[in-house]
């Protein structure tokens, strides 16, 4: 055996790290394992990073473009180098991931370079090499998920790894799946001139979100110039030198149809990256859908070894990941933390943003719950006309009899930023009247979380 440590992750995401950076300030002996060359997971890498870098330098890019003569800002030709916004977007990569190398460097974490294999309890091996541990942490992550008939090669039909690099803007892109990365790469990509066709197989975008909202954003999409197909399907897709061949079908079923793209951004969601762990051969249990079964304190059925973000069941979310890993390393050491998930906030960062917290509409239906609905539109929010923003709303769902928030839902300029303000609302049991006479800064765009409080408590007042 080489060394023992107290902790050893394995996996450097948001989870990982800062689960590996957490026990460490513990006082525990941590090591991470991490088989890329940088630190930071899928998220800092090939993810959440370097595609919010894309959406702000299109989303610039297509102000400058289109929206700037509306504020009386008159420009020239407006030209596109694509090379320098990919490399500007890696400069981003770049420095978020050293700094998580510097905070390694700075909390004593030992980076354990290769790819990670559980091959006993309490012992991981990397690179060869047996490492033990009294605590062993699963925190691979995930991976684009595969589709029949759609061959993936990172140039023609690409994962959201390939989306990212493309070396020129396709003139069309075929997007398979309206979930967060399809709409989001696909936002990117329409900004900088590709003709942008959306397939789903459900009846509506964003699966899982408010419906209202989801009706309001696939109507703003469109009036943006994206095609929806929905209640369709990809059977199959066929890359050549030029672009690819794609076959679609109705989802019920019918006779197919051929559609041609340039570039085909497979999205359809994203699996548990678990597979290559040796988990069979120790014995952890996973679930049907092939994610690590845990309990409430994370750990597995085999004492030492736990798991935590999008290895285990619940949303596919880095700030999850990294909730679960801050609570897991300090139950680690005996304390009693608490993750409340109906605080944790999920975003679409398009333009405009969607943001949601808390329980939607049809799951108070569905569950039987008496609730009260506050809404407010951005066009009637000063900050948002100022901005020339005014697309969307923010709507707020209380109970009815106890007026205690229950969820909310926004669509907007900064809707991410926006939906804090209820998560923290919900993590400390308010009303939407605790919201409502909560002082808002005027003029600014919280004010319509403000006013949908009071529409949800008593009566909005701007409207």
């Amino acid at each position: 055996m080489s060394e023992t440590f107290d902790v050893i992750v394995i996996g450097a995401g948001p989870g990982g790290y800062v689960c590996a950076i957490r026990a460490a300030q513990l006082g525990l002996k941590v090591a991470c394992v991490e088989k890329r060359e940088t630190l930071g997971g899928t998220c800092l890498n090939i993810g959440c990073i370097p595609s919010k870098a894309l959406l702000h330098s299109s989303e610039v890019f297509e102000e400058t473009s289109h929206h700037l003569a509306e504020q009386g800002i008159i420009v020239g030709q407006v030209g596109l180098d694509l090379a320098k916004m990919q490399a500007r977007k890696g400069e981003v990569v770049g420095a978020n991931v050293k700094g998580v190398e510097f905070l390694f460097k700075k909390n004593k974490v030992t980076w354990l370079k290769g790819e990670g294999k559980i091959t006993a309890p309490g012992t991981v091996n990397v690179a060869g090499t047996d490492y033990a541990a009294k605590h062993i942490v699963i925190a691979t992550g995930s991976e684009s998920t595969p589709l029949k008939g759609v061959e993936v090669d990172e140039t023609r039909i690409v994962t959201s790894t390939g989306g990212l690099d493309l070396a020129e803007v396709p003139k069309t892109m075929v997007v398979i799946g309206a979930g967060v990365i399809g709409l989001e790469l696909g936002s990117v990509w329409r900004r900088l001139g590709a003709e942008v066709t959306v397939i789903e197989y459900l009846d509506g975008i964003l699966p899982g979100m408010d419906g209202e909202i989801r009706k309001q954003f696939e109507r703003l999409l469109t009036k943006q110039g994206f095609k929806f197909r929905l209640k369709s399907k990809v059977t199959s897709a066929v890359a050549d030198a030029t672009g690819v061949t794609l076959k679609v079908e109705p989802a019920a079923g019918g006779d197919a149809e051929e559609l041609r793209a340039d570039v085909v951004l497979l999205a359809i969601g994203r699996r548990p990256y678990v597979t290559a762990l040796g988990l069979d051969a120790v014995g952890v249990a996973l679930d049907e859908r092939g994610r690590v079964k845990t309990d409430a304190q994370f750990a597995t059925n085999i004492p030492g070894i736990y798991a935590i973000g999008d290895a285990i069941t619940g949303a596919m979310l880095a700030h999850k990941a990294e909730d679960e890993g801050y609570a897991l390393a300090e139950m680690l050491v005996g304390q009693k933390p608490h993750i409340n998930y109906d605080a944790i906030p999920g975003v679409v960062y398009t333009w405009p943003e969607v943001a949601a917290v808390g329980a939607t509409e049809e799951a108070l239906k569905a569950a039987g719950t008496a609730y009260k609905v506050g809404k407010f539109p951005f066009t009637a929010n000063g900050r948002a006309r100022a901005m020339g923003a005014t697309d969307g709303f923010v709507k707020i769902l209380a109970d009815k009899a106890t007026d205690k928030v229950l969820g909310a839902h926004i669509i907007g300029p900064d809707a991410g930023t926006l939906i804090a303000e209820i998560a923290l609302a919900i993590e400390f049991g308010a009303s939407a009247e605790d919201v409502a006479r909560t002082s808002h800064a005027h003029p600014s765009l919280n004010e319509a979380v403000k006013e949908a409080a009071l529409a949800a408590w008593d009566k909005a007042v701007h409207i």
